[in-house]
């Protein structure tokens, strides 16, 4: 049924191709052949009457693994173009864990008919997930994993495996526990399928187990799969009770969610935005930070307006004044950005937060002193102006170290106070390299130039 994955540019082209032809046999061909994450992703790239007509055209038994795929606001419009009947199929058909995902944006209806059909296990499988954020290790885990007792024979545990005829998806260890299902260790099916069958697990299963406790950050979990190279991990309550398990598959959700989480805030947007979203939400969500923006601007603004006499006698320092600010704009965002990476990975805290502003500070000075005098000497031998190359350069320097400065505490005090340090980060830098920026030069330029 489902084809390798190709060029994902080109099928999107493919499908927006016979759609608009209303060639809706072969649409729906190609749709129904691909992978229902490849579907999520097609439905995404389509504007939206074109996604509404692709939509109708997807086989319902991908309806609910896509819906999973899919960002939030383009679930919600999907959703709300399925008939409730639909809607409960297509929810029916998923794991705890995926119905979880998408059960906040169901209409109550489905909702209710979904839990009124569930048996009591799986119930309480959806509660021990949906109790749990969906960015920590509660709201991640799946519940579908296979846990063992140490008093018996690798034997016993081969003849139940095959007894239940398959394993879980990403299965590479069994989960070792004791009577109150606390957990004990982990027993590989490498060792599993090698070892002797007569063996009880308690002589062969490994107690060195990473695992994470439930209210675990999906940032530090992530951390944890990339440094371990683990498969799947055992999520545990604060008693080390076993709960579930997350797996690769999970992780790499995540790790493309924080890439995109750290790209779209750099423009104050939510990954979660749907590319197609009506004119009017889209201009709202936008226009916010246009707001905060021209508020920054007419502070810098304010600042020039200032020092309008000193400007009026050079026109020089017009022409100068965007070097100032652009130079240590560029500088700040390099250490921004470099200090948001750490905080994301782990690698900024509280223990070298010192040491980084210092070294931070040295490169700004350092840097510095070099644009300084090649910028002074440009403006020395542009405008024939001593005085102006040396104001010039200074202002460079003060800048650059602000900058670096502003760079590195920024995110620090963001995160300290609750807030993203990538959505809010860069407006603050700009604001404050603007406004260093031209006040050092300008106020420099009204002390020495005559």
């Amino acid at each position: 049924m489902e084809k390798p994955d190709t060029n994902q540019h080109e099928i999107v082209e493919n499908i927006s191709t016979l759609l608009v032809d209303e060639q809706i046999a072969a649409s729906k061909e190609l749709l129904n052949s691909r992978h229902p994450a490849e579907i999520a992703h097609i439905l995404e790239a389509l504007p939206h009457d074109e996604r509404e007509t692709a939509w109708q055209l997807i086989n319902p038994e991908f309806h609910g693994e896509v819906l999973t795929y899919v960002n939030d606001e383009v679930r919600s419009g999907l959703i709300k173009n399925t008939e409730t009947d639909a809607l409960y199929a297509a929810a029916e058909s998923l794991a705890a864990d995926e119905l979880a995902d998408i059960l906040p944006d169901l209409p109550e209806r489905v909702i209710n008919k979904l839990l009124l059909a569930m048996d009591k296990q799986d119930r309480h499988r959806l509660e021990s997930i949906l109790k749990y954020p969906d960015d920590t290790a509660g709201g991640l885990m799946s519940t579908d994993t296979i846990s063992i007792r140490p008093d018996v024979t690798l034997d016993v545990v081969l003849r139940y495996l095959r007894f239940n005829g398959a394993l879980p998806d990403t299965t590479d260890k069994l989960f070792v526990v004791n009577r109150e299902d606390k957990l004990l260790g982990v027993l590989t099916l490498s060792k599993l399928v090698t070892r002797d069958p007569d063996l009880t697990v308690a002589e062969v299963f490994s107690t060195d187990v990473s695992y994470v406790y439930a209210e675990t950050e999906d940032h530090e979990i992530a951390h944890l799969f990339e440094k371990r190279d683990l498969i799947s991990c055992p999520v545990v309550d604060l008693d080390k009770k076993l709960l579930g398990r997350i797996t690769i598959d999970d992780i790499v959700d995540v790790i493309r969610d924080e890439a995109e989480h750290s790209l779209m805030s750099l423009a104050g947007l939510d990954e979660e935005d749907d590319i197609f979203s009506p004119v009017v939400r889209s201009t709202r969500r936008r226009s916010i930070w246009l707001g905060i923006n021209l508020l920054t601007a007419l502070l810098a603004s304010w600042v020039i307006a200032q020092f309008s006499a000193t400007i009026e006698q050079m026109v020089a320092l017009a022409i100068l004044m965007p070097i100032v600010a652009s130079m240590g704009g560029i500088a700040g965002s390099q250490t921004l950005t470099l200090v948001i990476r750490g905080l994301a990975v782990g690698q900024v805290g509280k223990s070298n937060s010192r040491k980084l502003l210092y070294k931070e500070m040295m490169i700004g000075a350092l840097n510095g002193t070099l644009w300084a005098a090649i910028i002074g000497a440009l403006a020395f031998y542009w405008f024939e102006n001593t005085q102006l190359g040396i104001i010039i350069g200074m202002a460079i320097f003060f800048n650059l170290v602000v900058a670096s400065i502003a760079g590195a505490t920024i995110p620090l005090l963001l995160q300290k106070y609750g807030a993203d340090p990538a959505l809010g980060g860069g407006v603050v830098l700009t604001t404050i390299t603007d406004v260093v920026g031209f006040f050092a030069f300008l106020g420099l330029a009204a002390a020495f130039l005559n």
